[in-house]
Order: C-alpha cells, then structure tokens, then sequence
C-alpha cells in the first residue's frame, strides 16, 4: 500500500475535500474519482464522500495503490536497480534490450522483467513507463509504481508525442525532468561545449528515420566534451527537448555521428562497438511524494569502456 497523508491547514477550513486534493495535493480529477469510489480516500479514519466540508486539523488520508492487472508475462531477470521507493522504480537497462512488450519482441522486455520483480517483492504495481529508450540505447529509465507517481512524473516529463510520433516540446510552466547521455563520436568536435538548435523534420510518416529540416520543430541539445580521443569525442548530451533520435540526428549532421549507429553513422564500426554508442546515464527530476531533487547516474557499460580503450590504443 502507498498513502498520501496531509493534515488541514486552516486557510482550506470550510471547501471541500475535492477541491483540497486538486489544488493542494495535485491529484487528477481521474484520480480522484477511482480512489473516492473504491473508499480510498479518509478523513480522521472514516471514508468521505467528495462534497465532505473541511476542519482544520483533518487528517486526510489517500491510498494511492489499487487493485491492477496488466497483460505482460512475468520474467526472470537480474535487473539493474538504482533507485526504488513507494512511489518509483528507476533501473539501468542494458543495451539489445527491448522496454515494452510489442508484436516482433513479446518476451524478453523490461517490462517483462519488471512484472516479475514486483511479483517477486509482493507489489501490487502495474508497469506506467515514464521514460523509454531504444533498445540499443542503455540507460537510466523511471516507472511509476502508482497512478499518483506516473501523474506527477508525467508533468514533469511533459513531453507528450505529437500525431507524427514525435515528442513535444516541454510546457513553459512546467518543471523538466532533466536527462543527461554520453555518446562517443567520430571526430573532434570544433569546441569542447556548446548547444545545437536545429529543427528536427521526420520525411515520411512511415520512414524511421529523421533530418535536420526547416519543415521540422526546433530542437535544442546542450553538449559538452568529456574527453578527448584520437580522433574521437566523448560527449555529455543535455536535452532540452526530446525529439526522437535528436541526440543522433543533431551529432550527424554535425559531422559527429555516434560510433555504431548504423542510421546515421559511418559504416564498418562493427569492430569497435556492436551498437550506437549512447547511454542515458543521468536523470534529475522532483520526487513525487517530498517534491525533492533526486539525482540519479548510471555508469558507463561495458562495451562504451571498451570501446574508448579501443580507440586509445589505435
């Protein structure tokens, strides 16, 4: 069970709990019925109905966990767990895997193994994805483990994908969640930090792949060398927003691409890395529950340590 616990404060004496929960809890109005229609909401121990006048010094009482059920297979698997409280579950997923279940990769996800992990601990969660990566991306990825969290996260995300599948660009009023990578590219960048801010254009609703284009949205990624190789940078990529493959498209067409990207980079880069060398490896954003900064890193897998011992040794 996760429950939200407030106490009254006078200046809300005399409304409505609906409207306390809305305004001073920021619970959705989606929320709000299912938990009040289940009896999960209390005032002073007793169940409430929504039109219950408020006293100072209430104790309210929301239980934001319910009974769900998802149609994905559990699955066995040695997760990688940064970071985990009532609310949230932040893993580190390894490359070549899959996020969520789809009809060519039904078993096998992050998803799969995630289902399983809450079985195992005895969590009544269901899999909310807030974040997701390409399955050749490795990195830093949040679920929600409640309605509440995926809500409150979801706003801070706020990037919500467009009719072309693309990711919208952040609201101004709302607080980002901040995602740092790491990619390795070809070539020495001609200054060590700076920012892209190129539009993004995807060509055809069915192509994969994107392009730099003025018919495109703007896009905006912040980076800064890490480390200078022969030949070859280690960048930290700050997005702005988040538009799919911006990272990749951005680096490319500056003449950077990323080592292994067989969509956007050079070929023949099978020798040195089996896929593209990015990693999400950074994430800071509010928690849910206290509304403070959590900031949450990842390493380097192995195959990118490997990879700049190669290119040191060539």
């Amino acid at each position: 069970m996760s429950y939200i616990r407030e106490i009254v404060p006078k200046e809300y004496e005399g409304r409505k709990i609906r409207d306390f929960l809305k305004e001073k809890l920021g619970l959705s109005t989606r929320l709000i019925r299912g938990a009040a229609i289940d009896g999960r909401i209390k005032t002073n121990s007793k169940v409430v109905k929504m039109n219950y006048v408020l006293k100072a010094d209430d104790h309210i009482e929301v239980n934001v966990s319910k009974d769900e059920t998802q149609n994905i297979a559990p699955e066995k698997m040695d997760l990688k767990i940064i970071y985990e409280d009532d609310d949230i579950l932040v893993v580190n997923k390894d490359p070549f895997m899959v996020v969520h279940p789809t009809k060519s990769h039904q078993s096998g996800t992050l998803a799969n193994g995630v289902i399983n992990y809450f079985n195992e601990t005895n969590q009544n969660c269901i899999v909310r994805l807030v974040s997701r990566l390409d399955m050749n991306t490795s990195g830093l990825i949040i679920i929600a483990k409640n309605q509440y969290a995926h809500m409150a996260l979801s706003k801070q995300n706020a990037m919500d994908k467009d009719k072309n599948g693309d990711i919208k660009e952040p609201r101004e009023d709302s607080i980002s969640i901040e995602k740092r990578y790491i990619a390795i590219v070809h070539g020495n960048l001609d200054a060590t930090e700076g920012t892209i801010d190129l539009p993004i254009h995807r060509p055809a609703v069915d192509s994969i792949k994107r392009e730099v284009n003025e018919l495109g949205q703007r896009s905006i990624t912040h980076y800064k060398v890490l480390e200078r190789l022969k030949d070859a940078d280690v960048v930290e990529c700050t997005l702005e927003t988040g538009r799919t493959h911006q990272i990749r498209v951005h680096l490319s067409h500056m003449g950077h691409p990323i080592f292994g990207d067989t969509l956007y980079g050079n070929e023949g880069d099978d020798n040195y890395i089996a896929r593209q060398a990015l990693h999400a490896y950074r994430l800071d954003f509010l928690s849910p529950r206290t509304k403070k900064v959590l900031s949450l890193k990842a390493g380097l897998p192995e195959d990118m340590n490997e990879l700049i011992n190669k290119i040191k040794q060539v």
